[in-house]
């Protein structure tokens, strides 16, 4: 592992291993415990332990201050839930930062809340009025018109009855029957009346209801209200009605007060005179206009203090997310004996030493502690956590790594080769120099917006996508790598960099066969040569070619990968894994494939036609017989005898060394009463390589079949996993089939009928056709397939990945976009 000799807060960062780390005790003075973890949050390079996991929330020291930030949080939602109301954002530009305490936010938070509510509960009584006031002035205009229209229909009859001399007329009843009105006055009846508004889907309803209940001894009448009317008690609009009920006697007056209470109705008083009626619509109209006036001058009084919360509210909600991430780490340290200090234990680079050290003295000083708090470093035998210093062009390429698992304490990091070979093998699989650029302009996009993305609040897919824009972006660079080498261009070679090497014997030859080719210049420079493309030999040569380079990478990714086992073993100083898992393994490998790849690059070189595949399936088959027009070299058929059994003695030879010298190694172990104490780093290292067979009983049977297991399943992997890697000669292949059809089924097929129409529709097919399949499924499929190779093909023959992540205490991992 690198030293580690830079000072300061950015010691040179090394992905290779992880950070060596130390497990720290603080002793801190109660007077200065917040402010000492304020700061150690401030630097966040220490990850705390909890010392009081067997006590519940309730029964921990701080257990109040935590109901109390809690009780903040919740009246910071209700400011953000209404500022969401009233249309108003939060801004961090304030005229006047004033710094807060946690006891005066907490005062400042409550009195604008019981502020807020107040107003909220004024605001909305005044509105209930004003709402109620406007349907009274409904009532008063369409029932003054129902009174208009009797009385003037009384007036008329009576001034016929008199006219024929019939007597006079009372009009105290304007709406009574003409049969009712003739009879002897003492014995008319005063009718009363009920009116309101009723909501119109309820109106047929109420009017049969009434019937029935009354059994017809109502007199009904209704008219529509134009426009929606907001109801008082809903506060939503309504579509309603304005009635008039007239009736006779108390029994029938109950039964309609129930019913009007029943469907919603809201009953207003009207009077019977003309005059007062009119005189009660301008008295109500005065009342709505002052209500008005009233409600418009509390909503800009309410405007304001929402906006002077919005101008603080991001500063107060941080403050009090790291109050509460403040006392619920103080939560995790236990109290001293004396119940004067606080005892803290975590996790922290070595590195970070001088810094945590600085940010206790400065706590000491700023709370005006006459003790200062203690640091030291603790021995222990416990897995520390894993922590790498990534950036945000590294950080996605180790997501990529965690997700399969976290490396244990520092194992050599499969990340920094991913940051190369996950890219490289995309490319070869999606190579295509015109998609690429296609995928470097997309990436682009989201890398000159980068500060604008970030701070902002993306969809779940475009979320993912510019997380990982910096993988993309190499998988773009590849792509066009890779496609420069194929000289494809969607699907269209160009001889970029020379003319071909190969030209016509006769006119003809291009449309038959490439044996009317002859090689007319020196060989193409870089990549596969235009002239391979639209001859009938095309399929058959690139298929060679990429089958043969998809296990010529094969073989030099699982090399690398046996290679980092290799220095695994070296670090954690453990010979066993040296001798008896990665010199069998790197035997066998290459006695069989890492063979094989010799061979096909000689053929290259050669121009042998020598047939691999009888060789390779021969060599087993039957070992001693002569290779008559396959043998490539002098003495390989006694090379291949000594691979073959090589690779025979590497299988014995990875499953049973192992398990034996772990048990000679526990019974030495045994033997000893006493050992010598070890440093606090190699006791580290020592122990976080150790065996199962090192932690508790030792079972003989169980290591043996674990070594029996991983052998298998490394010999049976040697193949498998070989031919897995032909996957990248099934993909490349499908992408530069699918982009030739597209090309030329679509768009040439198109330009060929001189149709500016159909021109247009093959164009408009073949980008969405090239966006839809090979720029978005091609792309995932490649991506997985390369993830794929990583996780199983690569990190498996070297990658334990049973760690787990440092995670510090930081306000730097407090969002001020989400609630917790």
């Amino acid at each position: 592992m690198a030293e580690q000799t830079g000072g300061g807060c950015c010691p040179p960062m090394d992905l290779f291993r992880s950070e060596s780390m130390q497990l720290v005790q603080i002793i801190i003075p109660n007077e200065s415990a917040h402010r000492t973890i304020d700061y150690l949050g401030e630097i966040g390079l220490i990850q705390f332990k909890d010392l009081n996991a067997e006590k519940s929330p309730f029964q921990r020291t701080y257990a109040n201050q935590i109901k109390r930030c809690g009780e903040m949080a919740r009246k910071l939602r209700l400011f953000k839930e209404q500022m969401s109301k009233a249309g108003l954002l939060s801004s961090s530009m304030s005229a006047t930062q004033v710094d807060l305490s946690f006891d005066d936010l907490e005062v400042k938070l409550g009195e604008l809340e019981s502020e807020l509510i107040e107003m909220n509960a004024n605001g909305d009584k005044l509105q209930r009025s004003y709402n109620e006031l406007v349907e009274y002035r409904l009532v008063l205009q369409k029932a003054g018109e129902f009174f208009h229209i009797a009385q003037s229909s009384a007036e008329a009859l009576h001034r016929e009855q008199a006219s024929n001399q019939t007597g006079e007329q009372s009009l105290e009843t304007p709406l009574l029957s003409e049969q009712e009105a003739v009879t002897d006055p003492s014995k008319q009846v005063k009718l009363g009346f009920i009116t309101g508004l009723v909501p119109r889907e309820k109106s047929m309803a109420f009017e049969r209801i009434l019937f029935r209940a009354t059994r017809g001894n109502v007199y009904l009448r209704q008219a529509v209200v134009e426009e929606p009317v907001i109801d008082p008690v809903s506060g939503e609009k309504v579509e309603k009605n304005v009635f008039a009920v007239f009736f006779s006697g108390e029994r029938a007056k109950s039964k309609i007060l129930k019913i009007c209470e029943a469907f919603g109705a809201n009953r207003y008083s009207v009077p019977e005179d003309l005059g007062k009626q009119a005189q009660m619509i301008t008295e109500v109209s005065g009342r709505i206009s002052e209500l008005k006036t009233t409600i418009d001058a509390g909503l800009v009084h309410r405007g304001n203090l929402l906006q002077t919360i919005g101008e603080q509210y991001d500063r107060w909600n941080i403050l009090a997310r790291k109050e509460k991430s403040i006392y619920h780490t103080l939560n995790m340290l236990s109290i001293d004996v004396t119940k004067k200090c606080l005892v803290a234990e975590g996790w922290s680079p070595v590195f970070a030493t001088k810094q945590i050290q600085d940010a206790l003295q400065r706590a000491t000083h700023d709370s005006n502690s006459e003790v200062g708090a203690i640091f030291r470093v603790l021995r222990t035998r416990e897995m520390p956590p894993t922590y790498f210093q990534t950036n945000k062009f590294t950080s996605s390429f180790q997501d990529i790594v965690d997700a399969y698992g976290v490396a244990k304490y520092q194992e050599a990091n499969p990340g920094v080769y991913t940051i190369v070979t996950f890219p490289f093998l995309f490319g070869v699989m999606f190579g295509d120099w015109g998609h690429g650029i296609c995928l470097l302009l997309a990436t682009m996009f989201f890398l000159f917006n980068e500060k604008k993305f970030s701070s902002q609040k993306l969809g779940d897919i475009m979320e993912m996508t510019f997380g990982g824009r910096y993988v993309i972006f190499m998988m773009s660079l590849f792509s066009i790598y890779t496609g420069l080498v194929y000289n494809e261009f969607f699907s269209v070679p160009f001889e970029l960099f020379g003319k071909s090497a190969y030209g016509c014997r006769d006119p003809s030859c291009r449309d038959s066969t490439t044996a009317g080719l002859i090689k007319v210049r020196d060989t193409y420079p870089f990549g596969v040569d235009p002239a391979w493309h639209g001859s009938r030999s095309e399929l058959p040569y690139l298929n060679s070619l990429k089958m043969k380079m998809s296990i010529l990478i094969g073989v030099a990714q699982m090399n690398l990968g046996i290679i980092l086992s290799f220095f695994n073993g070296l670090f954690f100083r453990s010979g066993v894994n040296i001798w008896c898992q990665f010199v069998p393994q790197m035997i066998f490998l290459n006695a069989l494939f890492g063979y094989l790849s010799v061979l096909i690059i000689m053929k290259w070189c050669t121009g042998s036609k020598a047939d691999l595949y009888h060789v390779m399936i021969y060599m087993f088959l039957s070992p001693t017989d002569e290779l008559g027009e396959n043998q490539l070299f002098r003495g390989q058929k006694m090379t291949q005898l000594a691979l073959l059994l090589s690779a025979l003695v590497a299988v014995p030879w990875m499953l049973f060394p192992k398990p034996f010298l772990l048990k000679a190694q526990h019974e030495r172990h045994q033997g000893q009463s006493y050992t010598a104490l070890q440093e606090a780093e190699e006791s580290l290292l020592v122990e976080s390589n150790d065996d199962s067979g090192h932690h508790g009983e030792f079972e003989f049977s169980e290591i043996f079949v674990h070594q029996l297991i991983h052998t298998i399943e490394f010999v049976l992997g040697a193949v498998s996993n070989t031919a897995s890697y032909l996957r990248l000669w099934a993909l490349s292949l499908a992408h530069s089939e699918l982009s030739s059809v597209f090309y030329e089924k679509v768009l040439l097929l198109a330009w060929g009928y001189n149709n500016i129409i159909i021109l247009i529709v093959g164009i408009i097919v073949f980008v969405f056709a090239t966006v839809g399949v090979l720029l978005v499924m091609e792309t995932l499929s490649a991506f997985l397939h390369a993830l794929r190779l990583h996780w199983v093909e690569f990190q498996n023959k070297f990658y334990e990945g049973d760690g787990y992540k440092f995670s510090p205490f930081s306000f730097r991992l407090i969002d001020v976009g989400e609630d917790e």
